[in-house]
């Protein structure tokens, strides 16, 4: 930490009564010497950030910290309190304070100097030497990890002497017995997880401090930090190996249900710091008493399913594209739901009007349709860069996301749109994990999430999005737009069939997906084609749950009670677009259901594009007619579809219920013969 601090900037005598007057008297001693342009500023700064969360350490440590605007250049000072001062510890008052100051925008510096005092202020010996100073530069020296002085004899006092001379045998060694030979116990296995709202100082402390008692108390610790850099997750044979599970968090553990079933000690981030030992004896405890803990049963988030450790690369690669897909899905919703309701109010010449913050009135219909297209339109704006980025996320976590929306948004620029955006997410996540590799020394694990990571990765992802990969895209694109413009007769109908066994082969799965975003991603770029395949995805997708409602209605003595139920809430789903309730329904009888489902969803598919419908929302089913074009033969559609399905399923399960009176004795006596207690 060289040069961030001098002795000017250590006070070993701080008379201040309270965390305020200490930041106080040591900002003053940084504008002092130029630092700090605006004290009162500053300090505004300081007590913002202190009010998200108390900075004070067990041990008697305070580590005040912003980056504020009215900082010059990276500096810390500190202050050695004889009285103790009130940082929210809970084991008192703090007595060796530390302040840091970074400059706004500065957060490598700001996350350089936190990562690195974490690691020192976790050695007693650093600490100890503070505490033992007499001298402004010397204290800063050993901040600043210079080498300290020799201590010499005399210095060191009778104490030390003695401490380095061999101790006197008060009594003769006894001869050692022979040890029985056993195998030696195997040790004690923990692993551990930190993490903190701001996953810099806290997370690592705690880390450092849980692997530094876990080797005093001779078990097997491992940790793995949830920080700033993303995380990478331990090895899940390590997981299963271990005997118990120390969480150390103030943010929600990612993945949690890796560790289900084990003895678990769950506490906020500053114990892992503060009382690793006793958190280790706890688990320990619970170990023996056999007690353990079940995380809620709730799936990981989109960005946790990056792929187990037996994933190929193609169950991979359909994760990665699902989540950036998952996150994109709202703002599809969103954008276009109001694209398509501004069109309902103010007809299809809205998209011309001038912009809304120069020109409103607020009793004309007309501006209220073109204030609805403006957000819709900036809603959609961010397609493109969202799915990007998130695929980008699914591949390598946070440091993602910057390469990510970055080659999103080149690939609007330079016209690549939706499958720009696929391949810049690609690109971004690969080199962000290549980046990732590389080994770095510990002081610089701070910056390489805010600086090194997103630097490299966006100029890289930039090079290959601009000059390298951009302009053959974007030309396959425009391709791909053309080739949906000129789509009639039987090249749309042919379309529509595929569209329409892809969205009710597997009911909302990856299949399902793929045809919903390649509608979608149509939509950005809108014309007659790519309209007609939107209507004709929301078509098939409605399907299946209205079949399975009107099966159950028509035919309810072929579904068992839990499906006539289940048939209740298929209308609305399969109104408003849910294709996925006709999961329960598939679950139980795949091979008669997804058949029937598929035959409905092609007869849909190919009807919608024949009849020339066109949709200009991403979603809403029913409730959307009207914005859709021919809307009676679209009804025609779908109702021809629903009826294809229902039939096919009444007329499957109808051979099933024929067919089972033929079988059940054999059934019957096979079970009777067996022997008992089989």
């Amino acid at each position: 930490m060289s040069e961030l601090i001098t002795a000017e900037l250590v006070d070993l005598d701080l008379s201040a009564g309270s965390k305020e007057a200490a930041a106080r008297s040591l900002a003053e001693r940084m504008a002092g010497l130029g630092r700090v342009t605006d004290l009162d500023g500053f300090l505004a700064d300081v007590a913002a950030r202190e009010a998200q969360m108390p900075t004070g350490l067990d041990g008697g440590i305070g580590i005040p910290h912003c980056r504020s605007a009215h900082v010059t250049e990276p500096t810390l000072a500190f202050g050695r309190s004889a009285a103790g001062i009130d940082f929210g510890a809970a084991d008192g008052p703090a007595d060796l304070v530390f302040l840091i100051a970074a400059p706004a925008g500065g957060d490598a510096d700001h996350l350089s100097i936190l990562s690195t005092l974490a690691r020192h202020l976790m050695d007693e010996e650093f600490t100890g030497a503070l505490r033992r100073a007499d001298d402004p530069a010397a204290a800063a020296a050993l901040i600043r990890g210079e080498e300290p002085e020799a201590v010499t004899e005399a210095e060191a006092g009778p104490e030390a002497e003695a401490a380095t001379e061999p101790a006197a045998a008060t009594e003769p060694a006894a001869e050692p017995e022979p040890a029985a030979e056993s195998e030696p116990a195997a040790p004690f296995k923990i692993v551990a997880v930190t993490s903190c709202p701001t996953g810099i100082a806290h997370t690592y402390m705690a880390a450092e401090a849980l692997a530094k008692a876990g080797k005093e108390a001779g078990v097997e610790l491992v940790v793995e930090t949830q920080g700033s850099a993303g995380f990478k997750r331990l090895d899940p044979e390590v997981v299963a190996a271990a005997d118990g599970v120390i969480f150390a968090h103030d943010v929600e553990v990612r993945d949690k249900a890796r560790f289900a079933g084990k003895p678990t000690v769950d506490v906020g981030v500053k114990a892992g710091v503060n009382r690793p030992a006793e958190l280790i004896a706890e688990v320990r405890e619970k170990a023996a008493r056999g007690d353990v803990c079940v995380p809620a049963a709730a799936g990981p988030a989109p960005m946790d399913r990056d792929g187990e450790a037996g994933d190929g690369f193609g169950t991979r690669l359909r994760k990665w594209l699902m989540t950036g897909v998952s996150y994109m899905v709202p703002f599809v919703a969103a954008g276009g739901l109001l694209i398509a309701l501004a069109f309902a109010i103010g007809g299809y010449g809205i998209n011309k009007a001038p912009s809304v913050a120069e020109h409103f009135v607020w009793t004309e219909s007309a501006s209220w349709a073109a204030l609805l297209f403006q957000i819709g339109n900036v809603a959609f704006g961010f397609l493109v860069p969202v799915l990007a980025g998130f695929i980008a996320y699914g591949m390598a976590d946070r440091p993602g996301l910057v390469p990510g929306f970055v080659g999103g948004a080149i690939a609007l620029t330079v016209n690549a749109g939706f499958l720009g955006g696929l391949i810049a997410g690609l690109i971004a996540g690969a080199v962000v994990m290549a980046v990732q590799r590389v080994r770095v020394a510990p002081a610089l694990r701070g910056i390489m999430p805010v600086v090194v990571i997103p630097l490299i990765s966006s100029a890289v992802v930039g090079f290959l999005m601009f000059l390298v990969v951009g302009k053959p895209i974007a030309a396959l694109q425009k391709a791909l737009t053309d080739w949906l413009s000129g789509l009639s007769g039987a090249n749309a109908v042919i379309l529509g069939v595929i569209l329409g066994l892809m969205m009710t082969f597997d009911l909302g799965g990856p299949l399902n997906k793929v045809a919903y975003a390649f509608a979608v991603g149509g939509l950005a770029n809108p014309n007659d084609g790519s309209l007609k395949v939107m209507a004709t995805v929301m078509a098939a997708g409605m399907v299946p749950p209205l079949a399975m409602a009107v099966a159950t209605t028509v035919r309810g003595r072929l579904f068992t009670r839990t499906e006539r139920e289940n048939g209740k809430a298929a209308w609305v789903l399969g109104a408003s677009f849910i294709t996925e309730g006709a999961i329960p329904f598939a679950a139980a009888d795949p091979l008669r259901v997804i058949p029937s489902a598929m035959a409905g969803g092609a007869v849909t598919g190919a009807l919608s594009m024949a009849f020339g419908c066109t949709l200009r929302a991403p979603h809403g089913g029913v409730f959307v007619v009207p914005l859709i074009g021919q809307p009676l033969l679209y009804l025609v559609a779908v109702l021809t579809g629903t009826a294809v399905t229902a039939a096919l399923v009444a007329l499957l399960k109808g051979l099933r219920k024929t067919d089972a009176p033929a079988v059940a004795a054999p059934e019957a006596t096979a079970v009777a013969g067996e022997p008992a207690g089989v």
